[in-house]
Formats: structure tokens, sequence, C-alpha cells
């Protein structure tokens, strides 16, 4: 049986960068890693099945966009123990995002209660059922104008780049046509944020949270570009709450890692306008102009290490 720490499937291109580093950073520590592509998907299939193959650790960036990777996902969590998975013959195997807290935590209108019930602010939302279930929408005339608009539609379950919404609705219409786009989705209206804007900065964040780690960058909503945020930054404009509003997040979603979007508005009230986004985009800013500047991946890459390394 061949044994190695940390496996990690993938199949966008861009995420060649980041894997990379992450095996390159891991070997020089003395830990052990192995790839899952295309390419050599069946013969894993096959050896883990015959235990010829061994994971400590399994990151898992592939089967939540490409169905052909789910039958390897379900052989690793055959069982419903959270994380730890006992496969025969092989000892355990930890799952970075356990499936079911990732089935949780990526619900939409779920993350929403579950916040509003921690005391999170979010923006003022509306949640609808799914359009297969219930064709006609039911709310309060008073809801929609508290909407304002534009309003933003958003489904609960479909995730990944902004697939399915709207951040500029201004009608029941736009409504009536986007519910039936996912119809067995349910959906959330949610008023549109704007951020406080002051000395050139919009108050728009995204935290990366890492293996008990937190991560804290400017990310502009418009542009989609990042800017690390700096100690003397967080003191001057007292943002230490964005690491008290992460950290809250990830008791209620229990993953490893993930990031949240935080916008800080002109009453100075900070809202989590997007909630978890589990599997996070890490191109680089050196070599992309929307990338997540090179110092927050290189750290993020090393708190996984530690993490891995203390179990």
């Amino acid at each position: 049986m061949k044994e190695f720490d940390l496996a990690i499937a993938f199949t966008w291109e861009y995420d060649e960068d980041f894997v990379e580093l992450i095996e390159r950073t891991l070997q020089s520590n003395g830990l052990t890693t192995f790839k899952v592509q295309y390419h050599n998907y069946d013969e894993v299939h096959f050896r883990l099945q015959n235990n010829e193959l061994k994971f400590r650790f399994y990151l898992d960036r592939a089967s939540d966009s490409d169905d052909r990777f789910l039958p390897l996902a379900k052989l690793i969590s055959r069982t419903r123990l959270p994380h730890v998975i006992w496969m025969s013959g092989q000892g355990k195997i930890y799952i970075i995002n356990n499936y079911s807290q990732v089935e949780f935590a990526t619900d939409k209108a779920t993350m929403h209660l579950e916040f509003i019930a921690n005391g999170i602010n979010t923006p003022f939302t509306i949640i609808i059922s799914p359009y297969s279930r219930r064709k006609e929408i039911v709310f309060k005339l008073s809801e929609l104008t508290k909407l304002g608009r534009p309003f933003i539609i958003k489904p609960a379950n479909t995730t990944g780049g902004g697939l399915g919404v709207v951040t500029g609705a201004e009608s029941l219409n736009d409504i009536f046509r986007e519910r039936q786009y996912l119809q067995d989705d349910k959906y959330l209206l949610q008023e549109k944020v704007t951020p406080l804007e002051l000395e050139g900065k919009r108050f728009w964040f995204r935290c990366f949270w890492a293996f008990g780690k937190i991560f804290p960058c400017w990310w502009n909503d418009i542009t989609h570009q990042y800017k690390i945020l700096s100690e003397d930054e967080i003191k001057q404009y007292e943002l230490k709450h964005l690491y008290r509003i992460t950290k809250k997040i990830q008791k209620i979603c229990g993953l490893d890692f993930f990031s949240t979007e935080i916008a800080l508005n002109q009453n100075g009230k900070f809202i989590v306008v997007d909630y978890v986004n589990e599997i996070c985009d890490m191109r680089f800013q050196s070599k992309h102009f929307d990338g997540v500047p090179d110092d927050i991946v290189v750290s993020i890459i090393h708190s996984m290490m530690k993490f891995i390394k203390r179990r």
C-alpha cells in the first residue's frame, strides 16, 4: 500500500498554480502529496477500493463542479462520521471541508437564518420557495418596498462565480423570470448594500478562514480586485470586528477553509453580504488582475500545512 499525507482532487486549469505551491510547500516540510485528476481518476478509485492506496487528508476541489468525481467522493465519505472517515483496511481519512457540512453551509437560506439567530447582521432578505413547489410568490408589498431598488436575486444552493445571481433586479417580473431558471432551488431576494466610501477606499472585505487562521482583505465588489488589509488600517478604521464575525461564521458552518464577504455600511454597521464560499478561488494576483494577493495564498497554504502536521 502507498500512503500520502494529502491528496488534492481538482479539474480547473487555474488551480494548477495553487496546487503546485501546496505540493512544493508540504513536500519541503517532510509531507507527501498526491494529485487526483482526469488522467488518473479511474486508477485512484480502483486502488482506494482495493486498499492499495491511502490518503490521510483529502482536499476535494473537483466533485462540486464535475459529477465524474462524485463516485470517489462517495467512496471516501461512505460513513456519516464527521470529517474522520473509516475505510476498510486503511485507517482514517480527514476530509477538508466535510461534505455534510458543505451541504449545510452552502444553503444560503439556511445560513441566513443561522446568522440572524446568532446575531450576525445580514441584508434585509425575503426567502421564497422553489418554483417547482409553488409557482406563485407570497409576501407583503411592504416587504418588496423594503428591499429597495435595485435589489438582488440569488439562488439558495447554486454557487460559484455568481451563477444565477442578479444584482440589478427592479420588479416582480424579474423575480418571476429568474426563479424559473433553477426551478428546484429556493431563492433569496436581498436589499443591495452600499458600503462606506472613505479616503478613496470602498469598505467591502473578503475574509478567509483557513485552518484556524483569519486573513482579511479589501475586496472591491465592482472591480473584484483584492488588496491586503494592513494592521495599521485595521487599527485606523477599527476593523477588528471582521475577525469576530468570521470566527462566529466558522462556528456556525464548521468548515476548515472558506471565505465570506463583509461590508461596512455608511451607518457603521458590519453586514455579511455573501455568506460562505466553500471553494475559494486561489488564483494568484501576480498573474490575474482579480486574483488573491500572493502573500495571502502562501499564508493559507502554510496554515494548511501546520493543520495537517498537528493532526
